[in-house]
């Protein structure tokens, strides 16, 4: 990991004029916050200017609910648009009186543990998570490292939109930025005590694909330091390919990297890694449901998960649900997205819950979900356990052929409102009809994109792929016209 001891207030801090935050008219017609902060295209949908401004009004609102902390921990990821922003976004908060500690490269996991344990009134994490380069995003936490609440992102989605102000004294007082990667360290120093004492992988190999992004310094040195022998894929920060056909949603570099080193297991990561998909010895996946099945097993013979209970999104597999139940636990299904998981989780006293795509909450070792963490753990279980991954996944259940379609609706009213078309909601009954008890369908639109998602899973893979053709083709006809 690179770090460097200079803790520097910033040479300069641009202060942009307060008085045309709040006089000035909405900046855009549709709502900014989707299911993990503010993501879209750079130079449309996010650019400089709104990002001083949302610098400004997070830092108004986050300072009415902690009187006396005037701190924010501001990450990023290698985007080459990251730069850009967080220079804004830091003149925007120290505008409004905070001090802004900026980590430099880092993962999202790493600002949310450094938010919670340094008296911060919150943080901010620069990246669009697994999106493609020219996308970029904002993720906010709040004093505690969790995603910030739903009412403080409709407050300063209010203030951004005109609808509400800010009392702002006549004189300006600033805050200062200061450089501070080599807090670093103590979020490696977590990692690293979060796991079994003693714990040996000497005698692993481990394939790493970094993705080009926040984690190509980190998580290498967090394997090596357990005694993994590890190779890298995509190991360097790099802006024009974070993401591009490799980490956690392209496998296909993983999975021949894997069996090309006759590697015990590879680790895939997304651009901010704050998720994870595994590979098995076989080149097989092992993705999220798979991960919290072979975690919960751990955790609940170890007395340590409460009630036998996971909480999971409603794009777990059915084969997953079914073979956690034979099993004597329970599976709560929420809404898409870790935020809806962990307010799930905190009602029900939960220790264990994630989503299909990789993103793994458990609070025994983490305040919000760590591709890192959970890497380090799942290899600690399969070292713990004498037996290979593939051997685990083989014990563990068979998952249900499960297709996901996209249709792309760019009207937001007829993406977000399709359940009002009589012809569409028809031949979704017949689907559901037809597929029974033995399978099942969701419809949803996507919180960060123009497109309607479409998922088809049925014990019967002919089935599976019939409805998820006829009724992607029913719906983009109906849509589009």
């Amino acid at each position: 990991m690179q770090t460097s001891k200079s803790s520097r207030p910033a040479d300069t801090v641009f202060v942009s004029d307060v008085n045309s935050f709040k006089k000035r008219t909405p900046r855009v017609a549709e709502p900014l916050f989707g299911t993990d902060g503010i993501r879209g295209k750079v130079g449309s949908r996010l650019t400089a200017s709104l990002a001083l401004e949302i610098g400004y009004w997070t830092g108004q609102v986050l300072q009415t609910q902690v009187s006396l902390a005037k701190l924010v921990i501001v990450g990023q990821d290698s985007r080459n648009s990251s730069d850009m922003l967080a220079a804004a976004l830091s003149a925007g908060l120290t505008s409004a009186g905070l001090e802004v500690w900026s980590l430099g490269l880092c993962s999202t996991p790493a600002v949310a543990y450094l938010t919670s344990i340094l008296g911060a009134v919150g943080g901010i994490m620069i990246s669009a998570s697994h999106n493609p380069p020219e996308d970029n995003g904002i993720k906010f936490f709040g004093a505690d490292g969790t995603k910030l609440s739903q009412s403080l992102q409709v407050q300063i989605e209010q203030c951004l939109q005109g609808e509400q102000s800010s009392e702002v004294e006549g004189t300006l007082r600033c805050g200062h930025q200061y450089v501070r990667p080599e807090l670093l360290e103590q979020y490696a120093i977590a990692l690293q005590t979060s796991l079994p004492a003693q714990i040996d992988l000497s005698r692993m190999r481990i394939v790493l694909d970094l993705a080009w992004g926040s984690s190509v310094y980190l998580a290498p040195q967090a394997f090596k330091a357990i005694g993994a022998t590890v190779i890298c894929l995509h190991d360097q920060p790099d802006g024009d390919r974070i993401n591009v056909h490799c980490g956690s949603t392209h496998l296909a570099p993983l999975q021949a990297a894997v069996q090309q080193h006759d590697a015990d297991v590879g680790f895939a990561f997304d651009g901010d890694a704050d998720r994870l998909m595994a590979i098995d010895s076989q080149g097989r996946v092992v993705d999220g449901d798979h991960i919290l099945y072979l975690w919960g097993q751990q955790l609940r013979q170890a007395g340590q998960l409460p009630q036998n209970t996971l909480v999971s999104t409603v794009m777990s597999n059915l084969g997953f649900e079914r073979a956690w139940q034979q099993s004597g636990g329970q599976l709560i299904r929420t809404a898409v997205g870790d935020q809806h998981v962990h307010a799930e989780m905190m009602r029900l006293g939960a220790m264990l819950g994630g989503e299909q795509s990789g993103h793994i909450l458990c609070p025994h070792y983490s305040v919000s979900g760590d591709g890192l963490l959970t890497a380090l753990h799942l290899a600690a279980l399969v070292k713990q356990s004498g037996r290979s991954l593939a051997q685990l996944r083989d014990q563990s259940f068979q998952s249900y052929p499960q297709l996901l379609k996209n249709v792309s609706v760019v009207d937001r009213d007829r993406r977000l409102n399709w359940k009002e078309n009589e012809s569409l909601l028809q031949v979704l009954a017949e689907a559901e009809q037809a597929l029974c008890d033995q399978g099942r369908v969701l419809v949803r639109a996507s919180g960060t994109e123009p497109i309607l998602r479409i998922m088809v899973e049925a014990a019967d893979t002919k089935l599976t792929e019939y409805w998820a053709e006829n009724l992607t083709q029913t719906f983009s006809r109906t849509l589009l016209n």
